[in-house]
């Protein structure tokens, strides 16, 4: 017997007040196919412990597209960069994206990940979503960085949840266009945590344009997004070989 797959909340509300964004209904049907394909999926392949309704739309939904509020706000950023491409590198369940390819379709939307079963089951399931607007890699971020097909090809890198700060740099910033961007999601940020990053910025070409704080709605957890602009040509050292960022962080 299937299990029956709870619905999603809609909470316009919150997403309107929060995010100055709300999904189409279109949308919210897609982000509840993506919710119950998830928690289907997570039998076979381990993608998300966070599988209750409330906690996948505040944890997986509301984070991911988080980082899009700067593109929402009534007067941009004159930083804002314009995005055609964009790369989500070690997207383990398809996070952050999935959800900006389904808020954002007229973006590329590239899915990264080192684990062939989850970039497979990815794939099955945005064919099942009918999304048009993504492909797949499956792969260490390491080598695509070094990749000509992919190395300074894309506009936007995200990077959520994959280790450092730095390390999540030198994975990004090589695949960036310059004037491309990476937005980094992170917990806790601290001065302290700042100031070291500064220097592993300044090697890859980086600068931090904003740092942009939130609390989840629902249970008021912190985030911060950080949002750097690739300045100058990353050097052909970097990334590092396999293993190295995430080892011995710059």
């Amino acid at each position: 017997m299937t299990e029956t797959v709870a619905t999603l909340p809609g909470n316009d509300k919150i997403w309107q007040e929060t995010l100055q964004w709300q999904p189409s209904e279109a949308q919210q049907a897609l982000f509840d196919q993506l919710y119950r394909g998830v928690v289907e999926g997570n039998r076979q392949v381990n993608l998300t412990r966070i599988t209750e309704p409330d906690e996948f739309w505040e944890k997986h939904l509301w984070d991911s597209l988080s980082a899009l509020a700067p593109w929402y706000e009534p007067e941009k950023p004159d930083w804002l960069p314009t995005v055609k491409r964009i790369i989500d590198i070690g997207t383990g369940g398809g996070f952050p994206g999935v959800p900006v390819a389904i808020a954002r379709p007229r973006w590329q939307v590239t899915l990264l990940d080192s684990t062939r079963k989850k970039i497979a089951f990815l794939q099955t399931l945005c064919e099942q979503l009918g999304l048009t607007n993504t492909a797949f890699l499956t792969e260490r971020a390491e080598t695509v960085g070094r990749d000509p097909h992919h190395r300074a090809q894309y506009d936007l890198a995200m990077v959520r949840a994959v280790g450092p700060a730095s390390t999540c740099a030198e994975y990004a910033l090589p695949l960036l266009k310059k004037s491309g961007f990476a937005v980094l999601f992170r917990g806790q940020w601290t001065a302290e945590e700042e100031e070291l990053f500064m220097g592993a910025l300044d090697t890859l070409g980086g600068e931090l344009v904003a740092i942009c704080p939130w609390e989840t709605p629902l249970t008021q957890g912190l985030r911060h997004c950080l949002y750097i602009k690739k300045v100058e040509k990353t050097d052909k050292d970097f990334p590092r070989q396999v293993g190295m960022p995430a080892k011995q962080p710059l």
